[in-house]
């Protein structure tokens, strides 16, 4: 039996996300006669580019940039949740609900909290929504680095930032199943679409075969209505580079409006 790395970290919560993720990837091993071998002491950049990776998920923006030419994009979820429909999802940027600032551009000047400076949603739909209200080439007065989209929520709870962005299909699963980390948070806008964060290969897994394990993807996630549910995936849909490039076109055009970086403390 082939030992490959069989990993999705990029949504891992609450509990039941997790649990069904492990679920859904177990039946698809299963079904490819696949040992999937531990993820132990592995970043995410590292199982990204390991040689004996058989599927994850990534996020859009380190496709465009990090992996470029290093791994196979095999293709994108079709969720059925808020704000994220069809293959495509947003960022929700939040604030907290007893704020009293209404518009996005009122915030400028506040402290910013970011999950990661190579993250799409947390950063750069951030990045390309703010981009008309900054000044000097700056919107935050300060902008800290939280390591995670549920950290970034607990720094807004706890008055240490006043504005962020998350994934909308993170704020989806947390308030319909862990109410009590979004309750107190309010939706200030919407960014830009963006595709569905992608799941890729390495590059030892041709085109044929990256079809292949697109088509046991759907086919396990059939079997397992319970796990479709729970993470409200429709199907795996086909995927091309190409769909990412206008990520790229948001950076720019930030840059474009003088907001070329966002520049953590």
């Amino acid at each position: 039996m082939t030992a490959r790395y069989a990993e999705l970290p990029m949504y891992v919560a609450p509990e039941n996300i997790a649990v069904a993720n492990e679920r859904w990837l177990g039946a698809i091993a299963q079904r490819l006669s696949i040992e999937r071998l531990p993820m132990t002491d592995l970043s995410l950049a590292a199982l990204w580019q390991h040689p004996r990776l058989l599927l994850a998920q990534t996020c859009g923006y380190p496709l465009m940039t990090l992996l470029q030419g290093h791994v196979r994009l095999i293709g994108r979820p079709h969720y059925e949740l808020p704000d994220a429909r069809a293959g495509f999802h947003c960022s929700l940027i939040l604030a907290r609900a007893d704020d009293p600032r209404q518009d996005l551009g009122a915030f400028a000047g506040c402290r910013g909290v970011i999950n990661s400076p190579d993250s799409n949603t947390g950063m750069n739909l951030l990045r390309h929504s703010i981009a008309p209200y900054q000044r000097g080439g700056q919107f935050f007065s300060s902008l800290k680095i939280s390591g995670g989209h549920r950290e970034s929520l607990r720094w807004l709870r706890d008055g240490r930032a006043e504005l962020a962005a998350v994934d909308s299909v993170t704020f989806a699963y947390l308030q319909r199943d862990a109410g009590h980390e979004v309750g107190n948070l309010r939706i200030v806008a919407r960014t830009a679409g963006s595709p569905t964060l992608p799941f890729i290969a390495g590059l030892d897994v041709d085109a044929d075969d990256g079809e292949t394990l697109r088509s046991v993807m759907n086919e396990t996630l059939q079997l397992l209505p319970d796990v479709s549910q729970t993470l409200g995936l429709v199907e795996v849909l086909p995927a091309r580079e190409e769909d990412y490039q206008i990520l790229l076109a948001y950076e720019r055009q930030a840059a474009t409006l003088g907001l070329e970086y966002l520049n953590p403390d």
